[in-house]
């Protein structure tokens, strides 16, 4: 099915014969780029969705398929950009539809950074391989990181198709738990009664971070589709890094 968040909303003016014309072509090409997206996004709820089991069971053959799939993301991610620039520069856009291809270029980015950074989880799976990257007594805090990463890389997909705002509330409160746990890790770390070893210390610091950062730029999305919806920008400062 097409996806038409993309689309200009109703109430648009007319057009009339040449510039009927060229205008559906825009909007096909506007179309285009919106499948890309969501693309991209099934590509990486399933790269985590992978990268996560991988890191708690310690299944190298799964995290070396995240490994792998991810040039496949940064594919159609150079794709998708090539796309919207070609669209910039032929017809050039202007208002709300250049913030349409602007918002589609800086939702990719986010998108192929979300991908980078479950391959990131994969790869410490495949190093501490045939034992887990994380001490027992951090594994409850690692399964819900990974469920609520989980959790915002499938609710992008439907955001993404449906441009249905209370998912992206719902995007917003699974990262603020993710945030909440992911100080927990640190000062878990920093506790007196901490005595893993250096180099676990480094992978639990490591994979946190992953795992935060992975739904910080699950927000990055959603407030972009908020904004193409709305009009109005909230930036939390996330989208760094």
């Amino acid at each position: 099915m097409a996806t038409r968040f993309l689309l200009p909303c109703s109430g648009r003016r007319e057009f009339q014969g040449k510039d009927a014309y060229v205008r559906k072509v825009f909007q096909e090409e506007l179309t285009q780029v919106g499948d890309q997206l969501v693309e991209i996004s099934r590509l990486v709820s399933e790269a985590i969705n992978k990268a996560t089991t991988s890191f708690q069971v310690a299944d190298v053959d799964l995290a070396q398929d995240v490994i792998a799939a991810d040039a496949r993301i940064d594919f159609l991610q150079n794709s998708l950009d090539e796309r919207a620039i070609d669209i910039l520069a032929l017809q050039g856009p202007v208002a709300s539809d250049l913030r349409m291809i602007v918002g589609s270029l800086r939702m990719s980015a986010s998108l192929e950074r979300m991908g980078d950074l479950a391959r990131h989880i994969a790869q410490l799976a495949r190093l501490r391989y045939p034992s887990t990257v994380i001490p027992e007594s951090m594994t409850e805090t690692f399964n819900r990181m990974a469920e609520l990463d989980q959790e915002i890389a499938d609710k992008l997909t439907v955001l993404l198709e449906s441009r249905d705002l209370e998912v992206a509330r719902d995007i917003l409160k699974a990262n603020t738990a993710i945030n909440d746990l992911h100080l927990s890790v640190f000062k878990a770390i920093a506790a007196p009664e901490w005595h893993e070893s250096p180099a676990t210390t480094v992978d639990v610091a490591l994979a946190s971070r992953y795992f935060e950062r992975f739904a910080d730029h699950g927000v990055s999305v959603a407030q972009k589709v908020t904004y193409l919806v709305t009009g109005a920008w909230q930036p939390t400062g996330t989208e760094h890094s």
